[in-house]
């Protein structure tokens, strides 16, 4: 019978051997005091919870350490805890997350030769640091070592529970220094390894600004990991000042745009963005204007050939130097329109796919030639400025964005045309109204006294102009009282 049963399964030896040598390989029995074990909990009892610590023999933890504020137990069978073994025995390995309660000064130099976290009580502030209760004794704590960050208050601390490491124990126990920002700083390069191995592009995040620069602003997304988001991607808007933007501490929303490549200080570096926080306003830039739309912007810049308006958050259109005005000749853009300057403009053209808008500041003030045919008629007398003098006449506007032409073969029509091209750029003369042309814009002038006899006598007593005669006498004693000078 034996005989059959070794037979029929003549590998269960070999299987039980290695059952046994697999369990024998995790067996960890060079366990020490101050050791950092995984594992997971296999029972949870009323006072303790029992894990598997991959030796013979499982850890128990006290249940009071695992609880939370409300006082319950945050984990279940089956999760994995980190602790550190405190004690043990060929029974029972203590495990906590850190030493705490009554013990003595043996306790405390485990806790130093093990590098083994310590409860303490911040019980009050002195001079250079901290005054630190833990396990009946007390430890001093540098002001330095009691965060990774710069302290402002230090009584913020006092009263407080932490786990600290000790750094220093002499004269047996009478002289003890402690350090709780080796713990942080342990617990921050594990976050920040987490952290980085599990980013990607497109991520987005809510961070606080710790410095703005000229070029831009660094943003903290954890605890000691910062990106960078440049002055183009503060915002769809043209930012020329960061600080106009963000300013420190400031809370922000990001996106990861890219990653991967380290500083000089060998940390990773973080490309960042605000502005595709939200959507590019020019996918949806056709919907939104539209040729002929009257508009309100304000101007971004001013450059040779026209001005730049901002209609819209990071929509930008152009006023060419040419749409700027009907009533005058433009030289320079900015002697009509200042960056900041809010305007009224006309869209001209919408070019979704080149980013273009094309823009009028004249066309939104409206075009003086519209009813140019209800204003004027052949005929009419009217007072007019030289504007411009040319060899081939004179250009003398009727009103602001209205001129007309007054040929050199007109002059001599007037009974004095000497007077006339005496007369100076600026200066104010009478004209009569031959010919209108609106859609060509050309209106031709002739002189005041041209049309018929007595014109400019009836033309001088409607506007209060005075008479030609009276014009050419006090030119001509102006001119020889120059003389005698």
């Amino acid at each position: 019978m034996a005989e059959n049963f070794e037979n029929e399964h003549p590998d269960d030896d070999q299987n039980f051997a290695d059952l046994l040598e697999s369990y024998s390989s995790r067996m960890k029995d060079d366990l020490q005091v101050g050791d950092k074990i995984t594992g997971k909990i296999v029972a949870i009892g009323k006072d303790s919870v029992f894990l598997d610590t991959g030796t013979k023999v499982d850890g128990a933890v006290d249940k009071s350490e695992l609880l939370d504020e409300e006082g319950n137990l945050a984990f279940a069978e089956g999760d994995e805890l980190e602790l550190y073994v405190v004690a043990f025995n060929d029974h029972e390995i203590r495990l906590s997350k850190a030493i705490s309660g009554i013990g003595g000064l043996e306790l405390l130099q485990d806790a130093y030769a093990g590098a083994i976290p310590v409860e303490g009580k911040v019980n009050a502030t002195c001079k250079g640091g901290f005054h630190v209760d833990m396990v009946q004794r007390r430890a001093f704590c540098p002001i330095s070592q009691i965060d990774i960050t710069y302290v402002e208050t230090p009584e913020d601390y006092v009263g407080n529970t932490y786990e600290f490491l000790i750094t220093q124990l002499e004269d047996r126990g009478k002289n003890i220094v402690v350090s709780r920002r080796k713990i942080l700083a342990e617990a921050m390069e594990k976050e920040k390894a987490a952290f980085l191995g599990s980013l990607k592009e497109g991520d987005a995040f809510t961070g606080r600004v710790t410095k703005v620069m000229p070029y831009g602003a660094f943003v903290e997304l954890i605890p000691g990991v910062e990106g960078f988001v440049h002055v183009s991607e503060l915002s769809w808007s043209r930012v020329e000042n960061p600080e106009d933007v963000v300013r420190t501490d400031d809370r922000v929303s990001v996106v990861v745009t890219s990653f991967g490549e380290r500083t000089e200080k060998g940390q990773q570096k973080i490309s960042l963005s605000m502005k595709q926080v939200d959507s590019d306003p020019w996918d949806s830039v056709v919907e939104n204007f539209r040729a002929g739309d009257k508009v309100s912007g304000t101007v971004t810049r001013c450059a040779k050939f026209g001005a730049f308006v901002e209609i819209s958050p990071g929509i930008e259109g152009l006023v060419h130097i040419s749409e700027m005005s009907y009533v005058k000749r433009v030289v320079r853009p900015d002697d009509v329109v200042q960056p900041g300057e809010s305007v009224s403009v006309l869209v001209k053209e919408v070019d979704a796919g080149s980013r273009r808008i094309s823009l009028s500041l004249r066309d939104a003030e409206g075009d003086p030639w519209a009813d140019v045919g209800e204003k004027f008629s052949a005929g009419q007398e009217v007072m007019g400025t030289l504007e411009k003098k040319e060899p081939f006449g004179f250009f003398v506007t009727l009103e602001p964005g209205i001129t007309g032409l007054l040929p050199k073969s007109r002059l001599q029509r007037a009974s004095h045309p000497g007077d006339i091209e005496k007369l100076k750029e600026g200066d104010s003369l009478p004209v009569i109204i031959e010919e209108i042309r609106p859609r060509d814009r050309r209106i031709t002038l002739t002189p005041g006294d041209a049309a018929e006899e007595g014109a400019w006598k009836r033309f001088a007593e409607k506007t209060g102009a005075p008479p030609m005669s009276d014009l050419a006498e006090k030119l001509q004693q102006a001119l020889a009282s120059k003389k005698k000078k």
